[in-house]
């Protein structure tokens, strides 16, 4: 199994975080259509859900630099159809609505592939947010819900996505049709551009500035929603912003022959070094990213050829990383991240974590020789969020319903499958979408400590795209943090003002 199936295998067991029917009848039939039920595509099957509720609303406000801004919840459901107008999926979302004549509308998609919305919701550009992801955050601390500083709602509105499977979304089918139908890769990008394009349409806002967010694999869902949404359903984005994103599966390949798969880590290896020594900025990650695409990525590809500058380069990583010589030595200079994660932090019986490595928990098996125990902030993330959210939807919205919400689902990050150009990432999209539109804004927003979507992918992937006109156009920013530095209030901050540029708010 190769390094790049690896990581994607770890990847999809992570949050990051599914329909053929978009291209045919229409996902939403309207207002004046009955409401789905789980009757409306089970006959066949016999397979049966007790129906959901009506969408449900609830005003609530928050306060964001001395403002009140008051905004409408609402809570419900889009039906997914199959060709012959039977109902095979229902999707769950949450919209975040303010008056206002020309706002714009942002949709929101998580990753895993298994997560549901609820950390962009109450982690990042929500106006509510439940503390997860930093270091000192416990799952069983009370999952209150504060404002969030660094919500978007006051110059958008909001509507987070649960794909199929996750939150509250369900396959109105058996699992194995749902497996074919939602849990692959081009399937999932066909139903939910259609659920987008359906949302439009039932709230009248198809001539609204339209954006997309995504994180992780929701990051790679982006360029293809995207142009999917332009080329196949005919709706323009005018932006998306990507959270440490997913954008190329093939990029970890060939670990013993390419230098790229260890260029890829070694950047973020020595960011999160550097912020233990409390030295961290642009500036100093500037030779770090220098030294990376020159000295390094040669010295990897002379191999055994040149002796004297691979012992340059293993003391060179050896400073950079602040590692035990033995350790960067025995490595050949390239640290493999679930031993690089151990090894950091293995005089004080810890783990750091994929997705952040400064932040750390007991290594309850510190003796084993692979890693055993879970991911720190993974294991710690699902019950502040399953709790508050369940308890804002049932509770604060109004919207009863007593099934399981799945945070982060691993039945369905077991079941899904890959299609054949799954491994090409979404790099050509990206480009296929930015050509299709020169107006089209895209900001790459990555943590320098993130080791499962390191942000050196995404530098590479952009500085190889040609300029198309504005090389402004496609932009990549770092931040201080992990894969969820929104979790950081600093880091947070500087986010919500690139994205404020992004959306040219004045």
């Amino acid at each position: 199994m190769s390094r790049g199936t690896v990581v994607r295998k770890i990847l999809q067991s992570a949050l990051f975080a599914t329909l053929i029917v978009a291209s045919y009848s229409p996902a939403f039939a309207g207002d004046d259509a009955k409401t789905p039920t789980a009757q409306d595509g089970a006959d066949a099957d016999g397979f049966h859900l007790p129906p959901f509720p009506a969408d449900a609303h609830v005003s609530q406000s928050v306060e964001v630099d001395g403002r009140t801004l008051k905004y409408t919840v609402t809570v419900g459901t889009l039906p997914v159809r199959d060709e012959k107008g039977n109902v095979t999926g229902q999707v769950v979302f949450t919209a975040y609505t303010m008056p206002g004549k020309n706002r714009p509308v942002t949709f929101a998609l998580n990753g895993g592939p298994g997560a549901s919305s609820v950390y962009l919701n109450f982690g990042a550009i929500g106006p509510k947010r439940v503390n997860f992801g930093v270091d000192g955050d416990n799952p069983s601390d009370p999952a209150v819900l504060h404002d969030n500083p660094g919500t978007w709602i006051g110059f958008t509105d909001l509507v987070f996505i649960d794909p199929i499977g996750t939150g509250y979304s369900r396959a109105m089918v058996p699992e194995d049709k749902a497996t074919t139908l939602f849990y692959s890769t081009d399937n999932d990008i066909k139903y939910l551009s259609r659920i987008i394009y359906d949302w439009l349409v039932k709230n009248g806002r198809m001539e609204s500035r339209k954006y997309l967010v995504g994180e992780s694999y929701g990051g790679f869902r982006g360029p293809r929603v995207t142009e999917y949404l332009q080329t196949q359903l005919g709706v323009a984005m005018n932006g998306m912003v990507l959270l440490s994103p997913y954008l190329d599966a093939a990029a970890s390949d060939n670990e013993n022959v390419s230098p790229l798969p260890w260029m890829l880590t070694l950047p973020s290896i020595a960011a999160a070094q550097l912020e233990r020594e409390h030295r961290l900025t642009p500036e100093a990650m500037a030779p770090i990213i220098a030294y990376t695409r020159g000295d390094y990525a040669t010295t990897l590809m002379k191999g055994r050829t040149d002796p004297a500058a691979t012992d340059a380069m293993i003391q060179k990583v050896t400073e950079l990383t602040g590692l035990d010589p033995v350790f960067v030595k025995r490595s050949g200079g390239r640290l493999e991240t679930q031993a690089y994660l151990r090894e950091v932090y293995r005089a004080e019986g810890k783990l750091g974590s994929r997705y952040d490595s400064n932040v750390t928990a007991w290594d309850p098996f510190p003796y084993a020789p692979h890693q055993v125990g879970g991911d720190p902030i993974l294991n710690g993330i699902i019950a502040p969020t399953t709790t508050a959210m369940v308890n804002f939807v049932t509770q604060t919205v109004g919207w009863k319903y007593d099934g399981r919400y799945n945070a982060l689902s691993y039945q369905v990050n077991k079941l899904w499958h890959e299609d054949d150009d799954a491994n090409s990432g979404s790099v050509d999209q990206l480009r296929e979408a930015v050509a299709n539109d020169p107006s089209l804004r895209v900001l790459i927003a990555h943590g320098w400590d993130d080791l499962s979507c390191p942000f050196m992918a995404s530098v590479l992937i952009v500085d190889q795209m040609p300029a198309m006109g504005d090389p402004t156009q496609v932009q990549v920013k770092e931040y201080p943090g992990g894969h969820m530095f929104y979790a950081r209030p600093s880091s947070q901050a500087a986010l919500l003002q690139d994205v404020k540029t992004l959306y040219d708010v004045r």
